[in-house]
């Protein structure tokens, strides 16, 4: 395999592992806005949602989609976002964990 041949199997795989950790943030990302509305807790703004939605889908990106990094920012950046929309109501409504068990 000659060094070019090597460099493009690289970038590719690369670009792959990218992009299953963003498709991996989305759906994180999705689960948790999905569970706090069940819960009948604040989502947060639906503009920031939709937004990193839209921003992961559309082809217009910081970067060229192949790094996907800026999509992965974007969509953490919404998931921090989400959940801190909770504030002080969120916390403490889960109960605590037994670890006797």
């Amino acid at each position: 395999m000659d060094t070019t041949t090597a460099v493009i199997v690289a970038a590719v795989s690369l670009a792959a592992v990218a992009l299953c950790v963003a498709v991996g943030v989305l759906v994180r990302l999705v689960r948790t806005r999905r569970d706090l509305r069940r819960a009948g807790l604040p989502s947060g703004p639906k503009w920031v949602f939709w937004g990193a939605v839209l921003y992961f889908v559309l082809p217009t990106d910081l970067v060229p989609d192949p790094v996907y990094l800026d999509d992965i920012g974007v969509l953490l950046l919404a998931l921090r976002s989400v959940r801190g929309s909770l504030g002080e109501r969120g916390r403490g409504t889960r109960p605590p964990r037994d670890y006797a068990a």
